[in-house]
């Protein structure tokens, strides 16, 4: 299928995980991706797999952090393609700890990264966007955001921040024909979860009415679906893909 053929697709955090499974799956349904990661090996292992596939991808370097690495991103999207049609706000970070240990510099680390990267990527996306008269952006948010997490006071605070602003764009966007959706992952079997205690991973499962973990493919298709003209009256929606952990 090409649900996405010719489109261009920003992915943030392509490198590896969901990122890089979404990034795959959008090559394979013909879109021309940009892989915007910080890990500039893991990145070019995403491109390798794309191109590998007769896939069409670049790379281009990115710090979400940085206001100025975002701008550059952008402009490279449009000296080049001259368009943008779907961004993935991907890109997260993790520095878990309880309130009683977390640091103010862990906290901002987590906010610059997850919450205000996503501002700041959205922002430049959607100049580009409204000028054309299209776009779709997808936010990626977390089951977490809806119930809180142990030990997780700065990462809920921006998962559960992700999905408020993915309503307030929703509303402020679509008159400019711009689609803003979030997805909030369940448990995924990733990088983030590999070095977890497998007693730890079990417990995690067995939480989940289908009893297994997530697969990064399963968020990618959840993606794919969003940004597709098949999910055209979709906006200002939070889809969960957790296995039916928030009934």
């Amino acid at each position: 299928m090409d649900r996405l053929k010719d489109r261009v697709a920003v992915v943030t955090g392509a490198g590896r995980g969901i990122g890089r499974a979404t990034a795959i799956k959008f090559a394979g349904e013909g879109a021309q991706i940009v892989i915007a990661d910080y890990d500039k090996t893991s990145a070019h292992e995403t491109l390798d797999m794309i191109e590998s596939n007769s896939g069409n991808a670049t790379y281009h370097f990115v710090n979400v952090a940085e206001q100025e690495s975002i701008l550059e991103l952008f402009q490279y999207v449009k000296s080049k393609y001259q368009k943008l049609d779907i961004l993935i706000n991907n890109a997260g970070i993790l520095r878990d700890a309880t309130l009683k240990k977390l640091e103010a510099e862990q906290f901002d680390q987590v906010i610059q990264v997850n919450l205000r990267g996503v501002y700041l990527c959205t922002r430049a996306a959607a100049e580009m966007m409204r000028e054309q008269g299209s776009g779709v952006i997808l936010n990626a948010s977390s089951v977490v955001a809806h119930y809180g997490n142990f030990g997780q006071t700065n990462y809920v605070a921006t998962k559960a921040g992700v999905i408020g602003m993915t309503h307030v764009w929703a509303r402020e966007l679509a008159k400019d024909g711009i689609r803003v959706n979030a997805v909030a992952p369940g448990f995924i079997q990733t990088d983030m979860t590999a070095g977890i205690p497998e007693k730890v991973l079990q417990m995690m499962a067995d939480k989940v009415p289908l009893k297994r973990m997530g697969k990064p493919e399963e968020i990618a298709d959840a993606y794919c679906f969003l940004a597709s003209d098949e999910a055209s009256y979709i906006n200002g929606a939070v889809l969960n893909v957790d296995g039916g952990v928030i009934l």
